[in-house]
């Protein structure tokens, strides 16, 4: 799934291309807004808000996306061929006299007067990325679900909104946590966590390249994400990998035993090296 600095830049590229500009197409390719169109329709701003992308009209409506796992905005050129996927894919095409936004495989498509935009995004916590980034809400909301594990927590939206599966991982690893750890036996680590977080995604926010580590050459870019099995770059022990999070909403999480032990359980259906192999119940050592 997207992070939320990749939905921040795509939603600053947007404004860019469609901010103060009359549409002259705004068509939907979903059934339940087929219907609606946008021609003639100026735009007033685009915001990111946490993963959701806000497109404000200057008649005072609110046009809502989010990426989920698969969904993306491409910006084109009157005339030019559009690469984004199958034409069966596009969901949206906004397109000015300069420039042509069209939106593939998008989710959670909907418009709402502006003033009602909280029915849309008003559950999510303290934006990472937002000009009203609150630090002490975003703690008291976390420490509000003590039992919970840190690594679910950090994703939880309604926590802080922004990070996901890559910043999650990673940020846990600089700060010595373990995923399964409980959030109340962190307390002391909590802020550094989320300021760590927060400070990679403002260091990516303005290119796509995502690097948690200062280096952009691929394979160098993550300390741990997607090293499942090779040696953690600090202490040489292999990375591990598990699935983490509730029934049919598991994340793939990947951590070093080492780097970051903990006396608490792990989950069993964590795993090694071996696709599929149940790793015991057990604390890393």
């Amino acid at each position: 799934m997207p992070e939320g600095d990749t939905v921040w830049l795509a939603a600053k590229r947007m404004n860019q291309a469609l901010a103060g500009a009359t549409l002259r197409r705004g068509e939907f390719r979903l059934p339940q807004l087929a219907a609606l169109d946008l021609a003639g329709v100026t735009v007033r701003e685009v915001v990111p808000r946490g993963k959701h992308m806000l497109i404000r009209l200057a008649d005072e409506r609110t046009l809502r996306t989010h990426y989920r796992m698969d969904g993306s905005w491409h910006i084109y050129r009157p005339g030019a061929r559009w690469r984004g996927g199958p034409g069966y894919d596009v969901r949206v095409v906004l397109a000015t006299d300069e420039w042509e936004c069209v939106g593939y495989r998008l989710h959670d498509v909907e418009i709402v007067p502006t003033s009602d935009e909280h029915r849309l995004v008003g559950h999510l916590g303290p934006d990472v990325l937002g000009p009203d980034w609150d630090l002490a809400e975003a703690l008291r909301r976390l420490r509000s679900h003590p039992d919970e594990q840190i690594g679910v927590a950090i994703l939880d939206q309604r926590n802080l909104c922004g990070p996901g599966n890559l910043y999650k991982v990673e940020s846990l690893f600089l700060c010595g946590v373990h995923p399964w750890a409980r959030v109340a036996d962190v307390d002391d680590r909590l802020e550094p966590l989320v300021t760590r977080a927060r400070t990679l995604m403002l260091a990516n926010r303005d290119h796509p390249e995502q690097s948690t580590t200062g280096d952009l050459r691929r394979g160098q870019d993550h300390w741990v994400y997607g090293r499942k099995g090779k040696p953690c770059r600090r202490c040489g022990t292999p990375i591990l990998v598990g699935d983490q999070g509730p029934h049919t909403q598991e994340r793939v999480t990947y951590w070093c035993p080492r780097c970051q032990a903990t006396d608490a359980p792990i989950d069993p259906l964590a795993r090694t090296g071996e696709p599929g192999r149940p790793r015991p119940l057990a604390t890393p050592g």
